[in-house]
């Protein structure tokens, strides 16, 4: 889901370079942090992808759970780790540049629970693994999505996520494939996927300490003698006089004042502070809302296995179709944001998903069922993913990037714990159906709310902002 310190001192002239190129020499597109990031990201989701794939299969028919029962379970997976988002990116602010180490011990904690799978067979010895399984993810997204922002310019950050969004769903494409295939070629297919995930994901939490750099921040703040603040060039860099005396990097350029005399400092308080801020309330608000109708992605594939009949062995390929989707169009629809608004795009994705959803729900069955609602599906997640970690990066200064962002992810996640829950019983009570409409007319008037809190300005595109 992640090159390092030739490392401290390379990736340090390479954040700075996000921030301005250095004269004569062309902008790298994307920054190496984030291609590092990537390759880390890449090699957990097969690993987590893997478990994901057969986990609604397992537990529903291995374990004989009902939609209640799951429902609860695919909430604490998919929602527990909103519990810890805000610690994850506090730690990480607070730290003065930890980012790296914080989220690496979320990644070590999720690495150890793959292995207690093989030991629980009951509801809550397996809620417990799950939770500690989300309580690592929950550690480590907001570190690494700031990582992220940190390493681009703002004229490039959707480009960025949808690079790092692209080669994360390039692991949730082969974690499926691989499963599909263990649970082929063993007779305990299930403790054997297990076991080899855990070996995944240790993989990739040495990448992670190998390669990726232990800071980003390249352009820290520091003061200048009257007062104000001012960005610091990078550890090792070679400055220069400019004609006022002051000492600017070795780009030659003078250093930028940053407004106010000091910058917020990485505390709780300050973290929870950033909901004062107009732009970043309405962001956290209308993902939070947007959170409580979005349906679980294994509610989804147990609909369409429910509608068309697939056996359990293929069940695991199911998701090859969403993550296949995301990787070819997380790219293309980062840059788009870039530039006609990253606010019009994340509500397209949305649109997509209720169109996916209507699909569920109609009396079609034909063969292209299955194909146009996982085309449909991964689009929703490339078009929201990492957008609106752009969208929200824009609204939080760098000295909280982490904790600002943990407030968006935080109230997503709650959110989507509790249409799970909701969705579950609502399966329970009434049905499939029944639930998936209730979903679908949700999450239309939840879009709709959203299209009018916060409406895009054409005449700043590159932002997306109201």
């Amino acid at each position: 889901m992640y090159v390092a310190d030739s490392r401290a001192s390379t990736s340090a002239a390479s954040a700075e370079g996000a921030v301005r190129p250095r004269a004569g020499r062309r902008r790298a597109a994307v920054a190496p942090t984030v291609l590092a990031l990537g390759a880390v990201s890449l090699i957990t989701d097969v690993s987590s992808e893997m478990v994901t794939a057969v986990l609604p299969l397992y537990l529903v028919t291995g374990l004989g759970l009902s939609p209640l029962g799951f429902g609860l379970l695919d909430g604490i997976y998919n929602g527990f780790s909103a519990l810890v988002r805000l610690i994850g990116g506090h730690l990480a602010d607070r730290g003065g540049g930890r980012h790296k180490w914080v989220a690496g011990f979320g990644y070590a904690l999720s690495a150890a629970c793959k292995p207690l799978l093989l030991l629980a067979h009951t509801l809550t010895p397996i809620g417990l693994i799950l939770a500690a399984d989300r309580t690592g993810k929950g550690l480590r997204t907001a570190p690494r999505d700031a990582l992220i922002s940190l390493s681009s310019t703002p004229e490039t950050r959707g480009r960025a996520f949808g690079v790092h969004r692209a080669m994360d769903t390039a692991g949730a494409l082969f974690g499926p494939l691989v499963a599909f295939l263990i649970l082929r070629a063993t007779v305990d297919g299930y403790d054997a996927v297990f076991t080899v995930s855990f070996c995944v994901a240790v993989v990739g939490v040495l990448v992670l300490v190998l390669f990726v750099p232990n800071s980003v921040n390249g352009a820290r703040t520091k003061p200048d003698p009257d007062g104000a603040r001012t960005k610091s060039a990078p550890d090792g860099a070679r400055t220069k006089s400019a004609p006022d005396g002051t000492r600017s990097p070795a780009t030659g350029t003078a250093p930028q004042a940053i407004s106010g005399d000091t910058a917020p400092r990485p505390t709780l308080r300050a973290a929870l502070a950033l909901l004062a801020r107009p732009d970043l309330r309405r962001v956290t608000l209308c993902a939070l809302l947007l959170g409580l109708a979005t349906v679980s992605d294994s509610f989804v594939y147990l609909l369409l296995q429910r509608r068309l009949g697939v056996p359990d062995r293929w069940f695991a390929l199911l998701p090859l179709g969403t993550a296949a989707a995301f990787l070819l169009l997380a790219v293309p629809l980062g840059r788009l944001a870039d530039r006609v608004g990253r606010w019009r795009v994340f509500l397209a994705g949305h649109g997509a998903l209720l169109l996916a959803y209507a699909l569920l729900l109609t009396s079609w069955h034909g063969t292209a069922l299955p194909y146009a609602v996982l085309l449909l599906h991964g689009c929703f997640y490339a078009a929201t993913d990492g957008v609106l970690m752009a969208v929200a990066s824009e609204s939080v200064p760098e000295e909280l990037r982490s904790s600002g962002l943990a407030l968006v992810q935080t109230g997503q996640a709650l959110a989507r714990f509790v249409c799970s829950l909701g969705f579950g019983a609502a399966w329970t009570a009434w049905g499939d159906r029944t639930a998936l409409t209730a979903s679908t007319v949700a999450l239309a008037l939840c879009a709709l709310f959203a299209l009018t809190l916060r409406r895009p300005t054409p005449s700043a595109p590159s932002e997306g902002l109201a």
